[in-house]
This record gives C-alpha cells, structure tokens and sequence, in this order.
C-alpha cells in the first residue's frame, strides 16, 4: 500500500492516477526506474535537486505532497475501472477539502475527467476549481506514456511552476 505524502495547506498536491506496482511493492512514490516524476520534477524548478524515490517524504520540504486518485496498484493505470474512479470520489473529495491545497496537479487525464464527469480536458488550468483548490492537469511521467518526451514534460511542468510561483 502506497501512503500519501500529505500537509494542511500545501502549495500543489500532486496527484498520479493509481501507484505502480514497484511503487506499492517499496512504499514509495514514482519509484518505477522508467518513471520520470523527480527529474521533470527537478528539471522544471520544483525542487533545488532530484529528490530519489526513497527519500519522498522530503518533497514535504517544498510545499508539495503526494496522492493516488484510486489506491490500488495495477501495472497500468488503464486496468482501473469507471467504478474504481466512481467509489475513490468520496474520500477523495473529503481529502481535498480537509488538507486544502491551494493547487491539485492531476497527473495524466484519467482522474480528473472521471472525478469531473467531463469527457474534454485540455492540459494545463482548468476553469473549474475541486474542492476549494485549484486545478492543473499535466502529463503522465510514467514511462508508459511515450507520447511525451522529457524535454516535453519539463515545457509542461514549467509552464505550472511558473504559474504557482506569480
């Protein structure tokens, strides 16, 4: 089982869709080797150095923390059903509104269109807000998600630190 990395009031809320296998294996966030969240996540300004998997906890340090929109661990995130997404609501919402981020980044479309019931989702801000927070929707830095390329990750990533940081 994969914790969240979570405070009151946090700047962003970074949300994956579901924990990878490795990473529900060693209870760590984004451990997978392929995965590329702490590079993107250092290489965009987020944090001053590559944070290691094992040391996760540490993005606390920053203002950030770490969340699944459904909890349990598949291989991919397309394994998850509509009612998996539908009964993670809930709880989901309930979090939201008890640690009040003031910005959730939805990592990858999945999450946010089944929590928002919408079937268009550009990326970057979205205009409707979740729970009181803010609401940026970025790519998947899984590996699986060859569709983007690191550099590309980076464009989008910067493009929201910026915004967090005006």
């Amino acid at each position: 089982m994969l914790t969240d990395i979570i405070a009151h009031d946090l700047s962003v809320l970074f949300c994956g869709i579901n924990p990878g296998l490795k990473s529900s294996d060693d209870g760590h966030h984004f451990s997978g080797r392929s995965n590329r969240f702490w590079r993107v996540l250092h290489q965009s300004g987020f944090t001053s150095y590559e944070i290691q998997a094992i040391h996760d906890t540490t993005i606390l340090e920053f203002g950030y923390g770490l969340t699944t929109a459904v909890a349990r661990a598949t291989s991919r995130a397309d394994e998850l059903s509509k009612e998996e997404f539908d009964n993670a609501f809930e709880a989901f919402s309930l979090k939201i509104t008890e640690f009040k981020p003031k910005y959730i980044a939805f990592l990858g479309k999945a999450a946010y269109k089944a929590f928002s019931k919408k079937k268009e989702i550009q990326w970057g801000e979205q205009p409707d807000d979740f729970c009181g927070a803010r609401v940026w929707v970025l790519p998947n830095t899984s590996g699986l998600n060859r569709g983007f390329s690191l550099d590309d990750l980076v464009t989008f990533y910067s493009e929201f630190y910026r915004v967090i940081k005006e």
